[in-house]
This record gives structure tokens, sequence and C-alpha cells, in this order.
């Protein structure tokens, strides 16, 4: 298979193009970025792209399987407008080339709280990003919807801190339904999930993910 993926450089993306670039069953992985990267594979492709200008970039969006986990912080971005640009408008045109290209599976990191009719900016956000791509109507398409996410090497540090205080009451036998996920397990469960033969939308939530990715799917 060949798959294509944009968020390449975030943690979640770094551990998802390294397990694809060990998985026997994807061929090519052609990743999108906004600058160089340091790593070289013969499977893998790099295209520096300018997200803003879909119309450069849109015909390179062909392959079997495409993976979305692109996403900023509103303090990296600097404000509202600019997160909605990474993490609506960016995500969406590509989802929307992907189907214009007849890819037919797609693969969207969304967030546990993600509804459009939300309060909360980020979580209306993510919601309403759900709803744009499934409205493309993808032959396959699956939403990942985990909850606070273990970032190896972490510079976030309320995330961080939040980790910490859940893994340790996950030891007291505490907030099991909200035990972090590692980024390692979401991408593997991302790649489990595309070597499903079905059709139709899925969602997966925090503990269906952990059980994606135990999943036993070659590669």
């Amino acid at each position: 298979m060949k798959a294509l993926v944009i968020g390449a450089t975030g943690a979640t993306g770094k551990d998802l193009v390294n397990q694809l670039l060990n998985d026997k069953d994807f061929e090519k992985v052609d990743i999108f970025v906004r600058k160089p990267l340091d790593i070289q594979n013969e499977k893998l492709n790099i295209h520096i792209i300018d997200f803003s200008k879909p119309d450069e970039w849109k015909h390179l969006i062909k392959g079997d399987v495409a993976f979305s986990c692109l996403g900023t912080t509103l303090k990296d971005a600097g404000s509202k407008e600019a997160q909605r640009k990474v993490d609506f408008d960016y995500q969406y045109e590509f989802a929307k080339a992907a189907k214009e290209n007849n890819v037919e599976d797609y693969i969207l990191v969304s967030s546990y709280g993600a509804n459009p009719k939300s309060k909360i900016f980020y979580s209306r956000m993510k919601g309403e990003l759900e709803e744009a791509v499934k409205q493309l109507h993808f032959n396959k398409i699956t939403i990942f919807k985990p909850g606070m996410l273990d970032r190896k090497d972490s510079d976030r540090t309320g995330e961080a801190l939040g980790s910490r205080i859940i893994k340790f009451a996950n030891k007291l036998g505490l907030l099991e339904s909200q035990k972090p996920l590692p980024t390692s397990i979401l991408a593997k469960a991302m790649i489990n999930s595309s070597k499903i033969k079905s059709n139709g939308y899925s969602s997966i939530k925090l503990g269906n993910i952990f059980c994606f990715a135990e999943k036993n799917m070659g590669g």
C-alpha cells in the first residue's frame, strides 16, 4: 500500500511514519511537510509544501490510505484564527484533495471532546472538522478520538503535568477511563485500522484505541 501523511513532524506523526516505514504492508510513504526533514528511507517521499496553496500540491495526494494527524496549540499558533487555519483549513484541504484523487481510506486524529456544538473553541473546531470530512463521503473513514496523549519529550507543560497526575491515579486504580495514551500506541492503532477491509464510518475512542493497537494485523 501507499500511505499519505500530514502532521509527520508532531509526536503522533513521528511515531506513525516510523512504524509505516517498518511495516512490510506499506511499499511507499509520502509525507507532506512545511520544512525539510533529516530522515532518509527508500520507501519515503518528502514533499515540502505550502499548506495554504492547495492548488500547488493537491495533485500529489494519491495513494491507498491518507493519515491526518496535523495539529497545533493555541499557544504555538498565537491566535484562534491561526490555530483554526492549521487544525481545520489545512486538514480539510488535504482531505478534499484525497477525495478528489480517489483515495478510498481516510484516517483522522480528532479529539475525545470533539463536538460541532461545543462552547469550547477547540472542541467545536475539532467537531466541525469531523463533520466536514465525513461529508466528503470517503469509501472508508476512521476517526480516532483520543483523550490525553502521552508524548515523548513533550514541551507542553500542562499536558505533561496532567499526564503524570493521571498516571499516578491509575496506579491507585483511579481514572482508568482517562488513561494517557502513548502516541506510539495511537499510531499503531491507526495503522491497524487501515488494514481492516470495510466500508463506511467508524469512530474509535480511548479504550478501543488500545484494543486496535493490540490487534495482530501482520506487517
